[in-house]
């Protein structure tokens, strides 16, 4: 993704504010997941007996609810495409999970923004019992208040819907929310912090283009450039 709206030198007022609480998406934000994603993916389609789709369509289903973008994507119905689902979820069970990397510099922006006391969520559209999984495996699961997630049976799946869950959960902490950021790579991230009156801070080195950024406060081409600001 390139920066189409501003970096931290020349990034709005808006972003310069000292902020009470910040939640990230997983996928592309804080772990490279698209090739254990993609992977099971295939395996999936393959399973299934349907054409694989291209590498570039491929990376489109990371990020979106996946019940939505097989209907959406591949024009499954419902039914078939939550029979699909089932499919994708045990081979990336088994296989997908852990064919990831954090992104350079996320572990240490963390420990910084847990020394200075900030609170931490992540709010993804990932199955929770999933993502609490492997951030437990890289070691990240310690920095964050809330993991919050889609539910196993996708009634909660949507982002606006799992933001919702993560400040419910955080305010129920006593985590103050007046000032809470969003950091994504996706408009999925943009659009759902927006119902909630959230700006959203786009990292371009996840899976969205550049169009997708539209509607965010700021992108960052770093951990460095996001630390600044997050932290000042």
């Amino acid at each position: 993704m390139t920066n189409p709206i501003t970096t931290t030198t020349d990034a709005p007022t808006t972003v310069a504010r000292t902020w009470t609480c910040v939640l990230f998406d997983l996928d592309g934000t804080l772990t490279d997941s698209a090739p254990g994603i993609t992977a099971s993916l295939v395996r999936m389609f393959e399973t299934l007996g349907l054409p694989i789709p291209t590498p570039a369509e491929l990376v489109e289903y990371v990020g979106p609810p996946l019940l939505d973008s097989l209907q959406s994507m591949a024009g499954f119905d419902e039914a078939a495409a939550r029979d699909a689902l089932t499919v994708y979820r045990a081979d990336y069970a088994a296989n997908g999970a852990f064919d990831s990397a954090v992104f350079p510099g996320i572990r240490g922006l963390l420990q910084r923004l847990q020394a200075a006391g900030i609170p931490l969520a992540v709010a993804t559209s990932k199955p929770e019992t999933q993502a609490t999984r492997i951030l437990e495996h890289f070691e990240l699961a310690q920095y964050f208040d809330v993991i919050a997630g889609a539910t196993d049976d996708e009634s909660r799946s949507a982002k606006a819907d799992v933001v919702a869950d993560a400040l419910r959960r955080l305010g129920e902490q006593g985590v103050a929310l007046d000032h809470t950021v969003m950091v994504g790579d996706r408009q999925f991230d943009v659009e759902g912090a927006a119902e909630h009156g959230i700006p959203t801070i786009l990292v371009e080195w996840g899976y969205g283009s550049p169009a997708e950024a539209a509607g965010a406060i700021a992108v960052v081409h770093s951990a460095d450039q996001l630390s600044t600001l997050l932290l000042g």
